[in-house]
Parts: structure tokens; C-alpha cells; sequence
């Protein structure tokens, strides 16, 4: 009789879900994830959008 077969079930399952969550972390990683420069340029234009508009709003002096 071979023992090479034998395996822990509950090793296997938690083994399952953690491929499981990796790949879901993987997935999302990708769609939104990004990198520090990334952000601080959407910050940037971010701010330099903002700055335009506040130069283009009209001033009522009453």
C-alpha cells in the first residue's frame, strides 16, 4: 500500500482559498491599482483643472 496519495483535505481546501483570494487580489491589482506617481499626477491635473475654472468664474461685485 502507497502512501504518497494520502492528503490532508483540510490543507487542501484552505490551500483552494487562498489561490482563491490571491487571484481575486491579482484581478484587482490590476483594475485599480496604481502606482504613486500615477496619483500624484491625477492629482496635479486635478489641481490645475480646478485652478482654471476658479480663474473662470464670474466675479459679481454688488
Amino acid at each position: 500500500m502507497s502512501t504518497d496519495n494520502i492528503i490532508n483535505l483540510n490543507q487542501a481546501r484552505k490551500s483552494k482559498s487562498h489561490l482563491k483570494k490571491r487571484a481575486q487580489a491579482n484581478e484587482n491589482a490590476i483594475k485599480f491599482g496604481r502606482t504613486k506617481a500615477q496619483k500624484r499626477i491625477e492629482d496635479l491635473d486635478a489641481a490645475r483643472a480646478a485652478a482654471a475654472l476658479d480663474g473662470k468664474k464670474r466675479q459679481d461685485d454688488e
